[in-house]
């Protein structure tokens, strides 16, 4: 049964500009016997098909994307460097780099279905239209502006139409607006595409067809939508400088050997190996096995990744913009408190609500109705002689009824219509409408009851609020979201007074705007702060929840979006995190990044911290990178330009490359804390402690290469494998370093999935150097002492990791503070 409460559906039409254009040469918009076939065949050259315009992907295009960037270039670039050099160990891990990465990013982005092409699977494939004076059924896609089309029980709408003949039509229209109960309509009212109609039958004139219509619209806001990623961003940003450091200290040294007039093909060969193992090759491919991982975890916890940089973006979302109906409530209507008149009882209010349900194929409202009523033992004793179901043009159902060899009528319905039955006093009147607002500004629908015995005469009987309540554990994720710094936003295309109450009821603040409000009056920065500072918004269309979400984005938020319906796709297709919730139409699920399979909010809360706990792992590994990229490149430059010695052979670069890389990519299954507050790239934070790390480092190993050459007085050849050793051992120990930003023994503990791999490699490059496998063996007495060197300088590493951390954290508590003071300033002022 449609709402009896709420204003009329003429108040919940879209502002969305029809197909049919005026002025000079417009076409007429037909008449109520139709077209002729010879105007509609016009119409359509004009006009095109009834059909949602796509743009498709193919596969070799998709898969294409992948390997075109900067990055890929550079890793590329290698790749042919290697070839020509022909290090065919070298060329075979970048290649193996490159496919990862290119793999596993096509994969996810394969699995995800084109949203605009499921939302084309919502049209109707038939329509019945009326063409030279003869209804036909005919393809959808060949209605035009102007045909005269037949809508009935269970039709999908082919088209925006303005109904013209016929006594009622109720149409679910929840899928594109958001109103979670179907909506009465009659003659001069808009029906949209994409709509099922629930009761009744009726013609109207297509105003709108394809891309034009309201459905078409929503699908043009889906293509349009568009985001770039913040993980894509900070690798760009991440690639760029290691490639430009690398490039620039690569020049340095061959600048320098060409003065020394050094061989220049050895020169050469050296740079483009030095160059090849700098390049972050395995940068893209282990950020996104790290975030595959997680993807797997989350499906684990019910909620499935579409787009694997979403993960990111969930980890610094700041705004979540949450659907009410079926998510932040049960989208089960339930009967409230009955309010039974003076003399009537609660059981004899439901009672008589219960008769006149339809028991055999309860809609929403008589669900819930029956669910409080008498049992059904109790109902047995009642037999239905004749039942009339829910009339849109009375507002009431009405069912006459047989009990003990006695017949009577009840009816439910609008309270309005219910109350006019029974000719009340005006002061009863007046009761009965103080109620129905009464309920209605708490967010109810209401229901009224009656009873017609023998006499003739209608008995008022009471009100029946219904109401759709909030899930049970909603309130407490809602709260658990917010701890973690997370601001949360209802959208709905409910009335206010719901939103309110609702919003009431889970603590969300009760600021809820009416989204017309907000922009009526066009853009500016009265209307993003009314945006940012609202605890909600209702009556919301399409086209709002687009807004809203790009509003909150160029006010700086990272904005997640929750939905389930075709009006929901755009905004989740926009958002830096679109969430399609349990039950979401395909598409909704097309449109999102994450698909949750358990109902409400919940799982959004574990899906934050896991997706932090990714965040964090990817942070790591980003300052490793670096921090190893600057250590090597530093230490090489320095010891060409002012020892004129190469402390590592060509040899030595690449193997280092290979027990640096692979196994590195075992942090995706490391142990990992979870921040408390949302996590965005920070990377001035992150190059700061990768440059220290990386400067340490450069210190460290100079001071190995000052006891073996001057205090032990070494040969170059045994030199060199001490520091390739070195470089080694202490460049997997750096992860270790980088996991947190406290002391390395605090928890969480790494994972035995990153440690026995790291240790392994270690191991294998031990015994490189002991027995000299492609260099000068030094034997174990060396080596161990190159281990106790490694573990002595990785406490140190530790002492200045903390110190740069508290540096920069007392650096922003004062950024902060100085910040706080200029507002506070700017606002007295």
């Amino acid at each position: 049964m449609p709402d009896t409460t709420t204003s009329s559906s003429s108040s919940l039409q879209p502002t969305i500009d029809h197909a049919i254009p005026s002025g000079p040469g417009a076409l007429p918009p037909g008449d109520p016997g139709g077209l002729t076939e010879q105007e509609a065949a016009e119409r359509l050259k004009r006009y095109g098909d009834n059909a949602l315009a796509e743009h498709h992907v193919g596969v070799i295009e998709r898969l294409l994307h992948f390997f075109w960037g900067p990055i890929p270039w550079m890793i590329e670039i290698a790749a042919i460097l290697s070839a020509a050099l022909r290090h065919w160990a070298d060329l075979a891990i970048i290649l193996t780099m490159l496919i990862i990465n290119a793999g596993v990013g096509f994969w996810q982005e394969f699995k995800a279905d084109n949203a605009v092409a499921l939302l084309k699977q919502r049209l109707a494939l038939k329509a019945r239209v009326r063409r030279d004076g003869v209804w036909k059924d005919v393809e959808a896609r060949t209605l035009v502006p102007g045909d005269l089309v037949l809508v009935k029980l269970g039709n999908i709408v082919p088209a925006d139409l303005e109904l013209s003949q016929g006594t009622y039509l109720t149409v679910d229209q929840s899928a594109l607006t958001g109103e979670s109960l179907p909506v009465d309509k009659k003659v001069g009212d808009e029906v949209y595409s994409g709509s099922i109609a629930r009761q009744g039958e009726m013609s109207g004139i297509v105003t709108a067809t394809g891309m034009n219509t309201y459905f078409g619209k929503t699908a043009g806001l889906v293509q349009q939508a568009s985001s770039v990623s913040h993980f894509q961003r900070a690798v760009l940003r991440i690639g760029n400088f290691l490639i430009l450091t690398t490039i620039g200290l690569v020049l340095v040294i061959a600048l320098a050997a060409l003065f020394r007039r050094d061989p220049w093909v050895e020169t050469l060969e050296f740079a483009l190996i030095l160059t090849i193992a700098s390049i972050p090759v395995a940068l893209p491919a282990v950020l996104s096995v790290t975030m595959a991982v997680g993807a797997e975890r989350l499906a684990r916890l019910k909620a499935i990744v579409s787009r694997l940089v979403s993960i990111e973006e969930m980890a610094g979302m700041n705004v979540l913009c949450s659907d009410k109906t079926g998510t932040m409530t049960k989208n089960e209507l339930t009967l409230g408190d009955p309010e039974p008149t003076p003399g009537v009882t609660r059981d004899e209010l439901l009672l008589v609500a219960a008769l006149a349900s339809r028991r055999d194929a309860p809609d929403a409202i008589d669900t819930a109705i029956l669910a409080a009523a008498p049992t059904a033992d109790q109902l047995a004793g009642y037999r239905v002689v004749d039942f009339h179901p829910f009339d849109p043009v009375a507002k009431r159902a009405e069912a006459e009824v047989e009990h003990d060899g006695q017949r009577f009528r009840v009816a439910k319905g609008a309270p309005q219509a219910i109350a006019a039955l029974c000719t009340p006093s005006e002061s009863q009147a007046d009761t009965v409408t103080a109620a129905v607002e009464r309920d209605a500004a708490r967010g109810y629908r209401t229901l009224a009851a009656a009873r017609r015995d023998a006499d003739g005469h209608w008995r008022f009987l009471g009100l029946l609020p219904m109401f759709d309540p909030p899930r049970d554990d909603c309130a407490a994720t809602i709260a658990a979201i917010r701890n973690m710094g997370v601001d949360v936003k209802m959208v709905t295309g409910d009335h206010e007074a719901i939103a309110r109450e609702i919003a009431g009821q889970l603590n969300l603040g009760r600021n809820i705007v009416v989204a017309d409000s907000v922009f009526a009056q066009g853009d500016g920065p009265e209307q993003s702060a009314r945006i940012v500072a609202a605890d909600g918004f209702a009556r919301v269309f399409p086209e709002h929840k687009f807004k809203i979400v790009k509003a909150l984005q160029d006010a700086g938020a990272i904005v997640g979006m929750t939905g389930d319906g075709v009006n929901d796709a755009p905004a989740l297709k926009q958002a830096d995190a679109g969430i399609a919730v349990s039950g979401a139409t395909d598409a909704a699920r097309a449109a999102a990044d994450l698909v949750l399979t358990a109902p409400g909010l919940s799982v959004i809360a574990t899906a934050i911290e896991e997706a932090r706990q990714i965040f964090e792992r990817m942070n790591s590994y980003a300052i490793y990178r670096i921090a190893e990229t600057i250590r090597l490149l530093l230490f090489m430059t320095a010891s060409i330009l002012v020892f004129n010695f190469y402390p590592v052979t060509a040899v030595m670069v690449v193997l280092l490359a290979l027990l640096n890389d692979l196994p590195i990519m075992m942090i995706a299954y490391d142990n990992a804390p979870v921040a408390e507050k949302p996590v965005r790239w920070d990377m001035t934070r992150v190059l700061t402690v990768a440059s220290v790390l990386g400067v340490y480092g450069v210190i460290e190993s100079f001071g190995l290469f000052w006891i073996a050459r001057d205090y032990l007085k070494l040969e170059p050849s045994v030199i060199q494998p001490l520091i390739f050793l070195k470089l080694l051992v202490s460049g997997h120990m750096t992860i270790y370093l980088t996991r947190n930003t406290g002391a390395v023994w605090q928890r969480p503990w790494p994972s035995w999935k990153l440690v026995v791999p790291a240790e392994a490699t270690q191991l294998i490059g031990t015994l490189v150097v002991v027995y000299g496998w492609a260099m000068t063996p030094t034997g174990w007495r060396l080596a161990l002492m190159v281990w106790a060197y490694a573990l002595t300088s990785f406490v140190v590493a530790s002492i200045v990791k903390v110190a740069t951390y508290r540096l920069l954290d007392h650096r922003g508590t004062h950024q902060a503070r100085h910040l706080r003071r200029v507002e506070a300033h700017v606002t007295s002022a």
